[in-house]
């Protein structure tokens, strides 16, 4: 079985390609301080706080052939990050998904990726700093066409991994990674890491050796028929959700559980999940071939291949109506 080019059916095919649009949003569209605008343009006040202290929730949802993927997911996913970092998003739900859609007609993309958040913004009087409700959030978003954080090159090949040596992930019960957050700096410090050892990819542990989470994705270890991923210490991401749906469907069990690191150096296969990339598989960890077989497995291949089918086929999907204009007041 063949990893599906997604990459190129994006790029190619007419139900996918870019509709007609503005050229000033030729790299994206942009909502900031209110105002609609190109991303080449779009502001954040220095004096922000989502600038200076990375003090912020945020969230990123997809669109293919037309239709967002599991918009209300990310929507309830968000508002919980919000609630978790005592953040007040001043849209409702409703609004900010016609923010979200207006962005997406404006960039005239039908493969695009969308993200928006809520800053702490700025900071009051020194006297209502302990104060949640003194500061004035801000909210900003933007939508860019979609581009693969692994290309068809890399999953078809499967992605090559390093289990970081010098890092480990930021404690649960110091920034709760249920909450998507800007606090990035153990994750791309690991990235960088695993870019001088020649891989494309690194994953992060816990202090114990239990595996946490890759930057921007979650971790999957399949084992003896059986599909592995850590309970704890990762974002409840969206694709990661999804891929539980998928596994039922395929019959394939399960299990939500501490995953040690020495799971993911004796397993079958591996796979990382994101928004960014759907389902990525893994062909090595540490420069250590998964399963004795190059390439991605027949797992991750027919996941990855039913991820996209499904979505193009409209499943769990909003469609866009691009026949109307951006309402932008």
């Amino acid at each position: 079985m063949s990893i599906i080019q997604a990459e190129h059916v994006m790029l190619t095919e007419p139900d996918h390609v870019r509709v007609a649009f503005d050229p000033q949003y030729d790299h994206g569209s942009a909502f900031a301080n209110g105002v609609y605008s190109s991303i080449d343009t779009a502001t954040v006040p220095l004096a922000d706080l989502g600038f200076m202290q990375a003090d912020a929730a945020y969230d990123v949802v997809s669109v293919s052939k037309g239709y967002f993927f599991r918009l209300e997911d990310h929507l309830e996913r968000f508002e919980t990050a919000c609630s978790k970092f005592l953040l007040r998003n001043p849209y409702t739900k409703e609004e900010t998904a016609n923010i979200l859609t207006n962005l997406v007609k404006l960039a005239g993309t039908k493969e695009a990726y969308v993200w928006w958040g809520v800053t702490r913004g700025y900071s009051p009087d020194p006297a209502g700093r302990t104060n949640p409700d003194a500061y004035e959030n801000r909210f900003y978003a933007f939508a860019i066409p979609y581009l693969f954080i692994a290309n068809d090159v890399q999953r078809t090949r499967g992605v090559e991994i390093m289990v970081s040596k010098k890092f480990i992930r930021i404690p649960p019960h110091a920034v709760d990674p249920t909450a998507k957050n800007f606090h990035w700096m153990d994750l791309k410090l690991a990235l960088f890491e695993a870019g001088s050892a020649k891989c494309d990819w690194s994953v992060l542990c816990n202090a114990e050796g239990y595996l946490a989470e890759a930057p921007g994705s979650n971790i999957f270890v399949i084992k003896d028929g059986v599909l592995y991923t850590p309970d704890t210490g990762c974002l409840e991401g969206i694709t990661r959700k999804t891929t539980f749906d998928l596994a039922h469907e395929i019959g394939l069990p399960v299990r939500v559980e501490p995953v040690h690191v020495e799971q993911l150096y004796n397993a079958d296969e591996a796979f990382l999940t994101s928004t960014a990339g759907g389902i990525m598989p893994i062909n090595g960890v540490d420069g250590k071939v998964l399963g004795g077989v190059s390439g991605p497995g027949k797992i991750a291949t027919k996941l990855h291949d039913l991820y996209w089918t499904k979505r193009w086929n409209g499943w769990l999907g909003a469609p866009v109506d691009y026949s109307v204009p951006a309402d932008i007041g």
